[in-house]
């Protein structure tokens, strides 16, 4: 399918990139060039183009074109999981705690370098040393500046090699390796612009230094970028050879440009523009589910909310249905459990439905029939704010006096981690693509006093001793047959659903916008970010 732009689009794009060949240009505007995508996305979230340092969603999907890593996802079928990348294959020590990886030969960065182990024993002590945000990904397996000599080095040219501090389910610790932290850079080149002992940090926060299938031609911070494909990519060849991302914020704007040809996919549309393009048969909208689950939590220090039937019946005063068919509607499905659809051990189950009478009957047998107090905290955030009205009309129902207050991130998280709150209206992502990201988030609590600080826990801030689902985590992380670990995740959330102060309500559905001939668009489902290499047109 051929759009028409106009000649104030054409020149917008052409500011962010260089002419590519089957362009075609008149005083009436252009088609679409069959080998570039232009999308239109939210991209101010970006800080740095370090994939060592990158932990924001649109420097995922930065990360993902252009750079490779050992162990990588396939999007044409994330179901598989991991797979082998810039390594061929990997063997595991009888201890468990040694990985063996051989590198794949012929592989060369876009310097043209050879892409060896020695890059990649570069790349991971980079990301180790640096302790930039997402670095606890890799040194959660004990790696530190002081002993990564080794625990991660280069055994030859071919051979790689990493050493965990205990023995870890191999599939946690190679799920890991399949995030951004863990692409491999170009070592000569990013040495050669270290500055200060910085591990060429500076240098590579607005450059790059990959083999993925893109190399940076240009990015402009809050505005766009543009990566150029490159030739010979080892996965195959590319079909879009130039990508361009703009930074669109609003809704009707990327509407506008996406029915007008402007661009190929809007990434942001609202649940009422995505109805109003819904008749044109020359665009399609796709839906993916994403990470982003949005619950409850109940703060156990509070006497009435630490009953077990008060926690109980508030999980039968929320609308699932009303809020997924109203204002969530194509934004978010119900989700009752920890762990997002699509993520190993996931579990579909929803036992929860909006029952007053049910409640009712457990607040009563709690001793608060008469209902009681209760404050909500949440960050102003349209959805949530929503969310919260809502919850506060059927507690209401059932005699529980709900009032709201918002603020923002800052000032809603600062009560949250201090456990200074009795109900939290909120959301939360995985950090990784492994079921332990949320399983050690929601359900694991070493210690549970007020000097334990484990803020990065919900269960923690949620004052939720989780004694026993601390324990099958544990031992969940550590179980070497994927299959039996994936049914402990299953039966953590079994128990989870039953006893813990937390109501999962709902898993984000990302809602992509496209022209109908664009296919192989895959925004990364719930556990990675997008990939342009599959797209064609």
């Amino acid at each position: 399918m051929q759009f028409k732009r106009s000649l104030l689009s054409l020149a917008l794009a052409a500011s962010v990139a260089m002419p590519i060949s089957g362009a075609i240009i008149s005083e009436a505007g252009a088609a679409t060039p069959p080998n570039m995508l232009i999308v239109a996305g939210r991209i101010d979230d970006i800080i740095s183009l370090d994939p060592q340092e990158m932990f924001e969603f649109s420097g995922t999907d930065m990360a993902n074109n252009m750079y490779d890593r050992l162990v990588q996802l396939n999007p044409t079928d994330l179901s598989k999981g991991y797979e082998p990348g810039l390594a061929t294959s990997w063997e595991i020590s009888e201890d468990g705690k040694t990985f063996t990886f051989k590198m794949r030969e012929g592989v060369k960065f876009h310097t043209g370098n050879p892409v060896t182990a020695k890059d990649a024993e570069y790349s991971l002590r980079r990301a180790v040393a640096m302790k930039k945000t997402p670095s606890f990904i890799l040194t959660q397996f004990g790696f530190t500046p002081e002993n990564m000599s080794e625990t991660i080095k280069a055994v030859d040219e071919n051979t790689f090699q990493i050493t965990t501090d205990k023995k870890y389910a191999p599939s946690f610790v190679l799920n890991c390796f399949t995030s951004a932290i863990a692409s491999i850079v170009d070592s000569e080149l990013v040495k050669s612009n270290e500055v200060d002992g910085d591990w060429g940090n500076g240098w590579l926060k607005t450059n790059s230094a990959g083999s993925g299938a893109f190399k940076l031609q240009s990015w402009k911070p809050n505005e766009s970028y543009s990566l150029t494909a490159v030739p010979g990519y080892w996965r195959g060849e590319v079909a879009m050879k130039r990508v361009i991302v703009r930074h669109v914020m609003e809704s009707a704007s990327q509407r506008l440009m996406l029915e007008k040809g402007d661009v190929d996919v809007a990434r942001h549309l609202s649940p009422e523009d995505i109805a109003a393009i819904s008749t044109n048969e020359d665009l399609k909208v796709e839906d993916t589910l994403r990470g982003r689950l949005m619950y409850i939590s109940f703060n156990q220090k509070d006497k009435a909310l630490s009953h077990p039937k008060v926690a109980e019946a508030l999980k039968y005063l929320v609308d699932y249905k009303g809020m997924t068919g109203s204002f969530l509607k194509g934004q978010y499905t119900i989700q009752q459990a920890f762990l997002p659809q699509t993520y190993m051990g996931e579990l579909k189950d929803t036992p929860f439905s909006l029952n007053v009478e049910k409640a009712k009957e457990l607040l009563d047998q709690a001793g608060y029939a008469d209902g009681f107090d209760v404050e909500f905290i949440v960050r102003n955030a349209t959805e949530r704010v929503e969310i919260a009205q809502s919850l506060q009309n059927t507690f209401g129902q059932a005699g529980i006096r709900a009032s709201i207050t918002q603020g923002t991130g800052k000032q809603i998280l600062g009560r949250y981690r201090a456990r200074d709150f009795q109900i939290y209206v909120g959301a939360w992502g995985p950090d990784y693509p492994d079921p332990h990201t949320n399983a050690d988030t929601f359900a694991n609590n070493p210690d549970n006093s007020d000097e334990g600080k484990h803020v990065g826990k919900l269960a923690w801030r949620n004052a939720y001793p989780a004694t026993e689902l601390t324990k099958l985590t544990d031992l969940a992380v550590q179980e070497s047959d994927r299959e039996k670990r994936a049914r402990m995740y299953v039966q953590a959330q079994k128990t989870f659903q039953k006893e813990a102060p937390f109501s999962v309500m709902f898993q984000q559905i990302e809602q992509n916008s496209m022209a109908a001939n664009v296919t192989g668009f895959n925004p990364g489902g719930a556990i990675t970010g997008v990939f342009f290499w599959p797209v064609k047109k």
